[in-house]
């Protein structure tokens, strides 16, 4: 199955980030000034739309990306994702002499609708990164296996690879290496965060909460945790402005789990004040509920603890004011 679909096909989803880019063609660069900007802009579409979000900012990460590896810009009108997911299933390979890539690469969000993709591809224990031209390319997308109902409105297929078009960005492991690989991931906690205070509204709004009354109650809570969010999430990026040379990895890795505590806090404090009544009546709401809970699971969860709690202990880390 060819990548082209007919633009009748196209999904109403990937019109609307299609248009969106027609208005925002650029997010400020992470680390160049105004890393808090780049992220209000991403919680504002994280707050709209969580699978719009996670197409649009995986395509303003693949042109940081191009930026930090000084590689060639997107095209005008280009669509583009990041697929380095890794594992047994990702058997892609990089043919020199035709240079095509060819086999498969799990968890291709978008796949069979992007027009570019930044791919990785492990070579003797080394990560390179590869730009494949999907238009018109040979790719077939296992969608069948995506019968998930939160983020089920953008397919994270597994893609299979028939010589498709590619060019090696940057150096072996330079993609890793960089130091916007960690201030990227901070702009997914930024969707999150996003999505989290659009989940809140309805409680924010609820006559329940003019009183006092557990409803009141539950909403001080989601207040003190996505208030700690915001503060974190501006703090880091006067951090990475600062000192864009530098990764800040502990920095993003907490507030990655952080922001990923308060969207699991705010699920259930929402729930616990409004009851079902959101969840079942209410599209947008629903939606945005099973969105967040899948979304959110892109964490490291238990692992990044592990890691900050090892941080802490190495640094000999004091908490102070």
């Amino acid at each position: 199955m060819e990548n082209a679909v007919p633009a009748a096909e196209v999904p109403a989803l990937m019109q609307q980030a299609h248009a969106w880019l027609a208005s925002h063609p650029v997010l400020p660069l992470p680390g160049a000034g105004d890393t808090l900007g780049r992220w209000r802009q991403l919680a504002q579409l994280g707050a709209r739309d969580l699978c719009l979000a996670k197409v649009l900012e995986a395509h303003h990460d693949a042109g940081a990306i191009l930026q930090e590896l000084q590689a060639p810009p997107l095209a005008a009108g280009q669509l583009a994702a990041v697929w380095a997911a890794e594992g047994p299933a990702a058997t892609l390979a990089f043919d020199a002499h035709r240079s095509t890539l060819t086999g498969t690469k799990p968890w291709c969000s978008g796949a069979g609708w992007v027009d570019t993709a930044l791919v990785t591809v492990r070579t003797d224990g080394q990560c390179r990164l590869y730009r494949a031209d999907l238009r018109g390319a040979r790719i077939q997308c296992d969608v069948q296996d995506w019968p998930a109902t939160g983020m089920g409105r953008i397919p994270s297929a597994t893609a299979h690879f028939d010589q498709v078009p590619a060019v090696e960005v940057g150096t072996a492991d330079a993609y890793l290496q960089r130091p916007g690989f960690w201030h990227g991931g901070a702009g997914i906690a930024a969707c999150w965060y996003g999505a989290a205070t659009a989940l809140a509204e309805p409680l924010r709004r609820s006559a329940k909460a003019a009183e006092p009354g557990v409803a009141a109650g539950l909403l001080g809570q989601v207040d003190m945790t996505l208030a700690a969010c915001a503060a974190l999430l501006r703090e880091l990026a006067d951090l990475i402005d600062a000192a864009p040379t530098h990764a800040h990895m502990t920095e993003v890795v907490r507030v990655r789990s952080v922001v990923e505590r308060s969207c699991v806090q705010t699920l259930d404090l929402v729930a616990r004040a409004l009851g079902p009544g959101p969840m079942c009546m209410d599209p947008d709401h629903a939606r945005r509920w099973s969105d967040l809970t899948v979304f959110i699971r892109q964490s490291h969860a238990d692992r990044d603890w592990q890691q900050l709690g090892m941080d802490c202990h190495r640094e000999g880390r004091a908490w102070t004011l």
